[in-house]
């Protein structure tokens, strides 16, 4: 899923990254920076917090940004 897809799929929940970053106590520019270098990747990132905020992301606009991200959640 590229960026522009993410962006696309929060403004039709009514939110921007800022406001979504905010309301889970993110840093709004490290949302942006996790967007810019996973979205539309292969590899799932090695960072804790970069996997956290893509996860929940995911579940917010109901597709994976990065594939895998969802279904590594579903076999823990």
């Amino acid at each position: 899923m590229k960026k522009q897809q993410v962006r696309a799929r929060l403004m039709e929940k009514g939110l921007s990254y800022r406001q979504w970053a905010r309301e889970r106590g993110y840093e709004p520019r490290m949302v942006t920076q996790v967007i810019s270098r996973y979205a539309g990747a292969a590899e799932l990132p090695r960072g804790r917090l970069s996997y956290r905020i893509l996860r929940e992301l995911s579940q917010t606009i109901g597709k994976e940004i990065t594939p895998g991200v969802l279904r590594a959640e579903e076999r823990a």
